[in-house]
């Protein structure tokens, strides 16, 4: 018995030791959400090509992949379009939802709007944002967040903050800067 509990106690030492050795970085890191500040140079001309946008690598997508479900969002000049559609065959849909970015904590799970036709888009011109004609400035209105279901059917909040006019010469501009926040959602829930 003498010999039974130094035995018992060495071993619990010894699982203490061992147990309180581990840390948390030991166990795999699991990535729920995304947030960034990015920003995308889109054309100014209404006749030229998009530039696609995609949440889940966070960068511009090539033109040649227009076709391709690698984008969630286009912008040219002030128009938006879906990869879904009218314009793509993923199923990106979109809600412009009156809310200030940060009381935006769950995408809906119902009534996003779909780009049906070129003349019946998801996301109205002239919905998101102020012209000033004497200034020639696009100014995103305050308090409003776009909520998107992307091509591959994942969640982001995004809130545009500037747009302006990339450096020119000559009197009509050729790209329009555009820069925004967002939080994707990584692993497929609506919570943000």
């Amino acid at each position: 018995m003498k010999k039974t509990i130094p035995a018992l106690i060495f071993t619990a030492t010894a699982m203490i030791f061992i147990l309180s050795s581990c840390s948390k970085s030991d166990s795999p890191v699991v990535v729920t959400s995304v947030e960034k500040t990015d920003s995308a140079v889109v054309n100014f001309s209404p006749t030229s090509a998009f530039t696609f946008f995609s949440f889940k690598n966070g960068a511009v997508v090539a033109n040649s992949d227009s076709a391709s479900t690698k984008w969630d969002f286009g912008l040219r000049l002030t128009t938006f379009i879906l990869n879904s559609n009218t314009y793509g065959s993923g199923n990106a849909g979109a809600i412009l939802q009156n809310s200030i970015y940060s009381a935006v904590t769950a995408a809906p799970s119902a009534g996003y709007a779909y780009d049906t036709t070129a003349s019946k888009l998801a996301i109205k011109d002239g919905s998101w944002y102020d012209y000033n004609p004497t200034t020639h400035a696009f100014s995103p209105k305050a308090g409003q967040t776009f909520i998107f279901r992307t091509a591959d059917s994942y969640y982001v909040k995004m809130e545009l903050l500037a747009v302006s006019y990339e450096p020119f010469v000559g009197p009509t501009p050729v790209r329009l800067i555009y820069r925004f926040r967002y939080t994707y959602q990584a692993n497929g829930t609506t919570s943000f």
